[in-house]
């Protein structure tokens, strides 16, 4: 019923390539071997994702199950997909709303311009990443709208900050804090009860 195991089998070790002088590209992030499920390239370098706490994965869960409630049919909700932002950068936002133009079974990746929001789910390895790196780079390639969603308060509910990008500024702006009940029109009509987290 199967082979001997010995130190050989069990013992298996990745080797990484030496980066390149200039840092890794989002092809790298695609070709190189055995690289870790969720990994990110932030300025050409790869960002290894740890274990998620609960929290996080089921906020995950009630945002992707909202934001379908209302979709329009020319949208499509996705969670942990690469969004290629440039040649260096390749983040991958915990859920993200795109054109349903640009979705295909076989995609790995979608472009910065296929999408309408960004949603990032902080969690403790990545907060710096999640509050400052990725909003200023999502700003920048365009992305019209930003959700950052904290954990807080004694039950350990969502707080989700709305942000939206000024077409002049280039930046974001805060819109909104919502606490037990998010309720917005843009990018679509939106209405999650973020208490549902008590059920889940």
């Amino acid at each position: 019923m199967g082979g001997t195991m010995t130190a050989e089998s069990v013992k298996r070790r990745v080797e990484w390539p030496m980066p390149p002088q200039d840092g890794y590209t989002v092809d790298d992030l695609f070709t190189l071997p055995d690289l870790p499920p969720h990994t990110e390239l932030i300025d050409g370098s790869l960002v290894f994702v740890s274990p998620q706490r609960d929290f996080h994965t089921i906020v995950m869960d009630m945002l992707v199950y909202g934001l379908r409630a209302t979709l329009p049919p020319e949208l499509r909700v996705r969670r942990e997909m690469t969004i290629v932002l440039d040649r260096r950068n390749g983040p991958e936002p915990d859920v993200s709303v795109l054109r349903a133009e640009a979705v295909g079974r076989k995609k790995t990746r979608y472009a910065a311009s296929d999408v309408l929001l960004a949603i990032e789910v902080v969690s403790p390895d990545s907060e710096s990443r999640d509050r400052d790196t990725k909003p200023h780079k999502y700003a920048a390639a365009g992305i019209p709208h930003f959700w950052l969603v904290e954990m807080e308060g004694a039950e350990d509910r969502p707080v989700v900050h709305v942000y939206e990008r000024g077409k002049v500024t280039g930046t974001y702006a805060l819109t909104g804090i919502h606490h037990d009940h998010l309720k917005i029109s843009v990018p679509y009509d939106i209405d999650i009860d973020l208490t549902a987290i008590d059920n889940l």
